[in-house]
């Protein structure tokens, strides 16, 4: 039996139920990471090069806990999942990056997903990761099934309110509702951002748990349907091309529009490129429905009192605002 070993960093949180169920079906043993921590964020740190994101370096140290593991490291090229889109440079070029930082690597399966132009191809990039595990067509077709209706199962979840991390528990039916504890607060904040960045716990510094301590519903980009995401999203003058941006900037306008939330909280990593612009067409929209906006952007330099603090002043500042009754602008 194959050992494939799956690092819990960057697309772990969109995707993992689907890559979990399909080697399982294969016959294959899934090796997971265990979650972000200081050991693993220092192995990445050394082993990545220093214009990396955040995120992208502590990928890097959970390939390294890995790599002497498994017999294979599932790190998939995906450039792009829908057509005419792509995706974030850093996901295109991420098992390079791997194979070129990190030495004494077992081998990589780094399945070309490109839909640019096809569809189809999707059953491509399938049958050729199956076929790499020596089995036959018929046998990956019934795995490729059952990984679908999982997946499909974990994006209901998510659209009801369910986080990822919780989410994944879908196998042993451990998932409770993200907001179980905040039905009766009179407060609900979106947290925009990338699921790397909004559901790694140590990289995040607990923040969704903490408002949530505070009583507070929090919603995040992947618990909007499909069809909100793409309707809002068209509503830009020009056609967003990163389907991960479309995500995020639909979600949130389509909360700011429909007036759901009280306030914004965008979570960016350092040197994100993409996120340079998404946080200006977001607070822009923000600041015209008069909903205010608050970015916190993290590094491997962030120290949690800062952050706490930040959240704590934003939450009283909102509190503030609906207790005095003046609903002041929050460009002033």
């Amino acid at each position: 039996m194959y050992k494939i070993g799956i690092p819990r960093g960057m697309l772990y949180y969109d995707y993992y139920p689907l890559w979990n169920e399909f080697f399982k079906e294969l016959g294959a043993e899934v090796v997971l990471s265990p979650k972000t921590n200081k050991d693993i964020l220092d192995s990445g740190i050394l082993s990545s090069v220093d214009e990396a994101c955040l995120p992208v370096k502590i990928l890097h140290g959970h390939v390294n806990y890995l790599k002497d593991k498994v017999d294979y490291l599932f790190i998939p090229k995906i450039i792009s999942i829908r057509k005419k889109e792509y995706c974030c440079p850093k996901i295109l070029g991420l098992p390079d990056m791997v194979r070129f930082s990190i030495d004494k690597l077992p081998p990589l399966l780094d399945t070309n997903l490109n839909l640019f132009k096809f569809d189809r191809k999707y059953k491509n990039a399938i049958y050729e990761t199956g076929k790499c595990l020596d089995k036959d067509i018929k046998t990956i077709r019934r795995a490729y099934k059952s990984a679908t209706e999982s997946f499909e199962r974990y994006t209901y979840l998510l659209n009801r309110g369910v986080i990822p991390i919780e989410a994944i528990k879908l196998y042993n039916k451990a998932f409770k509702d993200l907001n179980v504890n905040s039905k009766k607060s009179n407060m609900t904040i979106m947290v925009a951002g990338h699921p790397y960045n909004l559901y790694d716990e140590y990289l995040n510094m607990n923040l969704i748990d903490k408002l949530i301590d505070n009583n507070i519903k929090v919603l995040t980009p992947e618990m909007v349907s499909k069809e909100n995401v793409i309707k809002y999203s068209n509503k830009l003058p020009k056609r967003m091309f990163w389907t991960h941006g479309r995500r995020i900037v639909g979600s949130a306008f389509s909360l700011i529009e429909e007036d759901k939330i009280d306030g914004i909280i965008y979570l960016s990593s350092f040197g994100c490129g993409m996120d340079s612009i998404l946080i200006d067409l977001i607070e822009r929209k923000a600041n015209s429905y008069k909903v205010p906006f608050t970015l916190l952007t993290l590094d491997e330099q962030s120290g949690e009192a800062g952050v706490n603090t930040r959240i704590e002043a934003f939450i009283d500042m909102i509190k503030w605002r609906y207790k005095n009754g003046a609903y002041i602008s929050t460009l002033r």
